[in-house]
């Protein structure tokens, strides 16, 4: 087993670059206007990236139907309206819904609920306001600001220098480093961050991110690395099952699964693949836990590995390497890895053996762990079974009214009936104010701007989406 310190690859600390240094960063994050899109850039896609489908996948997204969308939202809408009775009677209802896949328009709002991150945030009024005003710990505020850069370039939400996608991105993690001092920050936390930005407001994320890194996750973002290192032996372990071919090959070459693995669990493969099997992926690991990840890493490796004709092209270590760097995408295409991962019969029973079988390997070799970790919970129903939400947590603010035309026939119809004035009658069928709702699609974002001044970037207003290097 490899012994990861703080020197691992996806620990930076030593970099040069920082937010407030002139003239550095990425080409695209040294404008100085807000939110990364000037008009006469290149166009984004539906996501907020810019430079094309090859750079993120777009062209391996699924297009759904227009009806269909609006039929799932209707049903999101409903569950979310109850979410409490869904869980506790038809949670393999909610989990075929988030393997089909969350509308876009609610992404944010199912992650909050199905984190428990919402419940949090309602235990916890006025925890985030508070780590917000406080400067933080100097050393770390320093680290991350030098990462907020690497973090999607080609983002529109975080392509400007200073803009309000890194500012919220510096808030969050600062609070991060706050709320757990012990654990400080780890570079691996940015892109989870910046993802979660993408589909809603700053403290929301907070609370998905500490749920993320305490639940999902335990010890993942922790000194020496640990927990991740456990799990790349639970999953070099699996592949023996899944693929015999792929594991005989990494261990006649003795690859340890620290080497491939660890930028796939620590990032949730957020830069691993196209961004619509990205999204596809969470909606799947936030509802059923970290099994979503062992089965992702098992299909690609044995999609990459798994047959002695794959095999030809890398007859070494460092052949093996490049082979798993670049993963063919074939493999990571939405469709294809969103039914493999479905199909791929592994369990939390399974994890959970293999876990304890890891850890006394791990006891005997290297004697106790140095970082306690609480148990993980595997996904969404665990979390609530753990600390059953009262009815006025899981409220949700603000609540969409949505007008129904017929309701309003049907009150015109009772306003002439009774007689009143045509001034009465306009003020019966006016409909009540709507609330406005956060969580609008990236395509009309006016509404919500209309009603909202941002002031120092307290709040996230894109809700769009892409991928990068570390």
């Amino acid at each position: 087993m490899a012994n990861i310190g703080q020197g691992n690859g996806l620990d930076l600390r030593d970099s040069k670059e920082k937010l407030t240094d002139p003239g550095k960063g990425s080409s695209l994050g040294s404008d100085p206007e807000l939110n990364g899109g000037v008009p006469g850039e290149k166009p984004t896609d539906k996501y907020g990236f810019t430079g094309g489908a090859q750079q993120h996948g777009g062209e391996s997204a699924e297009v759904i139907p227009i009806e269909v969308l609006r039929q799932r939202e209707a049903k999101w809408l409903e569950m979310l309206n109850s979410w409490d009775k869904w869980m506790a009677k038809k949670h393999k209802k909610v989990k075929d819904r988030c393997q089909k896949g969350i509308p876009p328009s609610l992404r944010g709002r199912a992650w909050l609920y199905l984190t428990g991150g919402k419940v949090k945030r309602e235990q916890n009024q006025g925890k985030f306001q508070e780590l917000d005003n406080q400067p933080g710990d100097p050393k770390w505020v320093d680290i991350i600001e030098r990462d907020l850069h690497r973090q999607f370039p080609f983002h529109e939400m975080f392509a400007a220098r200073g803009g309000h996608g890194q500012q919220d991105l510096l808030r969050v993690l600062k609070a991060y480093t706050l709320h757990r001092p012990e654990e400080g920050y780890c570079q691996a936390q940015a892109p989870i961050a910046a993802l979660l930005l993408m589909h809603m407001p700053a403290e929301d994320a907070f609370w998905v991110l500490v749920q993320i890194c305490e639940k999902y996750l335990p010890g993942y973002y922790s000194t020496g690395l640990e927990a991740i290192q456990l799990d790349g032996e639970i999953l070099y372990a699996l592949l023996r099952r899944v693929s015999p071919v792929a594991h005989r090959h990494l261990k006649k070459h003795k690859m340890e699964p620290i080497l491939y693995m660890t930028e796939w669990f620590m990032c949730a493969f957020s830069r691993t693949l196209p961004w619509a099997s990205v999204l596809r992926v969470w909606d799947m690991f936030l509802c059923e836990g970290v099994k979503i990840l062992f089965r992702v890493g098992l299909v690609l490796l044995k999609s990459t590995l798994g047959s002695q004709e794959k095999l030809k092209s890398c007859q070494g270590l460092y052949e093996t390497m490049e082979l798993l760097r670049a993963i063919q995408p074939q493999y990571m295409q939405e469709t294809f890895l969103v039914q493999e991962i479905i199909e791929l019969e592994v369990s939390e029973k399974d994890i959970e053996k293999e876990h304890h079988a890891q850890l006394r390997r791990w006891k005997e070799t290297h004697g106790d762990l140095h970082c306690k970790s609480p148990p993980r919970m595997h996904g969404a129903k665990a979390i609530m079974a753990a600390e059953p939400p009262s009815r006025q947590e899981l409220r949700q603010r603000p609540t969409i009214i949505v007008k129904s035309p017929l309701a309003d026939g049907e009150r015109a119809e009772d306003g002439k009936k009774s007689g009143k004035t045509k001034a009465e009658k306009q003020k019966l069928i006016t409909p009540p104010q709507e609330t406005v709702n956060p969580y609008l699609p990236p395509s009309d974002p006016s509404a919500l701007l209309k009603h909202m001044t941002v002031k120092g970037s307290k709040e996230s207003l894109s809700s769009a989406e892409h991928d990068t290097y570390l």
